[in-house]
This record gives C-alpha cells, structure tokens and sequence, in this order.
C-alpha cells in the first residue's frame, strides 16, 4: 500500500516542524496518538491511536479509520454501530507526532463504544482524599448490547 505522506528521511528538525511536508512521526509500534473533538462544538469526543494504513485510509475517505491495540485490527469507526466520524478538519502538531481530528459523527452521534456522545462522559471529583467518578452525560445515545450484539 502506498501513503499520502513522506517518511522524514533526510529532513531537518525545522523542514519537519516549520516546513510543508506531512512526515507522521509513528511510535515503536507503528502509532500515532490522535485526539477528536466534535467540529461543532470543539468538544473532546475520543482518543485513538492511527497506523499507517489507518491514517492513509483516514486521508483518502475523509472518515476516520483507527488501529485497535485491544483487538490488533483495523477500525473503521461506525462501521457496525453507525456511527461514521466524517473528518472535517485534519491537523498534526508542531514535531508531527500527533494527530487531532475534527468530525461530524452520523447515526446517533455517539461516539464511545459505551453510546455516549463522548468517551470522556465522567469528571473526576476528589472529596476527603478519596476520587470518584461522576457523570456528565446524561444517558447512553444508544444501547451497546443492542448495537453491537453483546
């Protein structure tokens, strides 16, 4: 499979952080972190890791694909839940070492596996030296057990 983006051989650090050219910087295990938050409202919905296929999938369709370090597969995410990020905006920060996505979710807007619109759902709270968690969002946008057929 060829890729939309150089390999940062031979570029300077400043070719690299001031320069043009989209030269990914994936881990040791072939990763690159992304952050999504919802185009609309800038909120946090997710966090994921890419490979290089994923990425390159990413930039053709303009709807998110992911790696899945659990399951050790590609992921295209809303494939069976329905929930298809279409990526608005694509941005890599200053060494080029991490991905931030912005999207529009379809379906039901969820974009957690757990049904609510976001991943980060809960707030941590520390009272009397003890942290729980709260939640934020209300309810699930969807029944997991029914979407994905636990």
């Amino acid at each position: 499979m060829s890729f939309p983006f150089s390999t940062r051989d031979g570029l300077s650090k400043d070719e690299i952080e001031l320069g043009i050219n989209f030269c990914p910087k994936f881990d040791k295990d072939g990763l690159i972190a992304c952050i999504v938050t919802d185009a609309d409202s800038g909120d946090v919905v997710m966090f994921a890791y890419m490979n290089a296929e994923s990425l390159s999938l990413t930039l053709k369709t303009s709807e998110a694909h992911y790696w899945s370090r659990s399951r050790q597969e590609l992921w295209h995410k809303g494939a069976t839940s329905g929930n298809v990020q279409d990526v608005i905006e694509m941005r890599i920060d200053c060494d080029q070492d991490a991905i931030w996505i912005k999207v529009r979710t379809r379906g039901a807007t969820a974009n957690c596996h757990q049904g609510y619109k976001s991943c980060f759902y809960r707030a941590t709270n520390c009272t009397n030296g003890k942290t729980k968690l709260e939640f934020r969002e209300e309810a699930p946008l969807f029944d997991p057990d029914d979407v994905y057929k636990k």
